[in-house]
Order: C-alpha cells, then structure tokens, then sequence
C-alpha cells in the first residue's frame, strides 16, 4: 500500500502535464483547421466616380491597360487561384483573390512581399519587407483587400498567404504584367 501512495503524486503530476501539453498543441496547431472551409465570394470593386478623360492624343494610364495578374504557387499547403490588382477609377487600389482554394489554418495572413516567389518552399517571402493587408477572409472564394496608397507595386510585386504562427507561406503569386 505505501507503494501506491508514492505512485499517486507522479501520476498526478504526469496527467497534469500531459493536460497541459496537450492544450497548448491544441492552441497552437488547431488541427479542426484541417477539415473546416470558409467560404467568401465578395464582388470586385465598382468605379464609384468615373475617371478623368484622357486628352486628344494621349493614352489612357498604363495601369489600367496593363492589369498586374497572377497565379498562385503551393508552399506548404496546397494552394490555387489567381490574383489581380484592380483600380475602379476612384483613386482605390485593391488586391482581388479569385477562385481561391487553400488550407484554413491559424493566423493567416495576406501579405504583398517585395522577396521573389521561389518554387521550393516560401520561407523566403518574410525576409525584405512586407505590407500586411488583413487577415485572409475565407480559405476558399473570392475576396479583395485594400492597397495601402501609395505603395510602389514595383517593389512589392509577390502575394502570399501568410501563416504568422508559425512563420510560412501556404501559397504565392507572383504579380506580372500581362504580354
């Protein structure tokens, strides 16, 4: 009997860690991810004022003639669609994610980096600098996020599905412009 008495506290105190840890990995890895989908389908943006005319002679802006489009590349989670930049005419500019289709997952983010897409992983995309543009909407769908004005899309030409946990892009496009 004096044996189990002194293995009464150790088990006790093992349950209690086991406990712990295993809410902890809960917290953090949020495994119920893996099998939830939200679902956004929001409208692209409208022109809510009507641009200004072009003079006799002069070309409309190169902007609106030469869209910056692109198609996402997997990293660490499956991932498809496209990415568009649209400008309504209003003075806006707004990151359009079409037919989207990734993993739900904890802390994602969309992010525009100035890093190259590379094929083989993503962790690169946190190493320049980046602009946060919200928290993703919906793992799957079509949704549209502010541009900050002003913001040079030269230098920040590569999107990302930014997972802050745990420091990883699930997905990435690369913005170019069409030929």
């Amino acid at each position: 009997m004096c044996r189990t008495r002194r293995h009464r506290p150790l088990l006790r105190i093992t349950t209690a860690l086991v406990a712990v840890a295993v809410a902890v990995g809960l917290y953090l890895f949020q495994p119920w991810r893996l099998f939830t989908t939200v679902r956004v389908d929001e409208k692209p943006p409208t022109a809510t004022a009507q641009p200004a005319a072009s003079a006799p002679g002069q070309s409309p802006s190169t902007a609106a003639e030469q869209p910056l489009t692109g198609m996402f590349l997997s990293h660490e989670h499956e991932t498809s669609g496209s990415v568009s930049v649209l400008e309504p005419g209003d003075g806006t500019t707004t990151l359009r994610l079409t037919d989207l289709r990734t993993s739900d997952g904890p802390a994602l983010r969309v992010w525009l980096s100035d890093q190259p897409v590379e094929r083989d992983g993503g962790g690169n995309l946190d190493d320049g600098e980046h602009i946060d543009l919200g928290s993703l909407k919906g793992n799957e769908g079509n949704q549209n996020y502010a541009i900050p004005a002003g913001t040079d899309l030269g230098e920040f030409s590569t999107v990302t599905i930014w997972c802050e946990r745990f420091s990883v892009s699930f997905g990435a496009a690369e913005l170019d412009r069409p030929a």
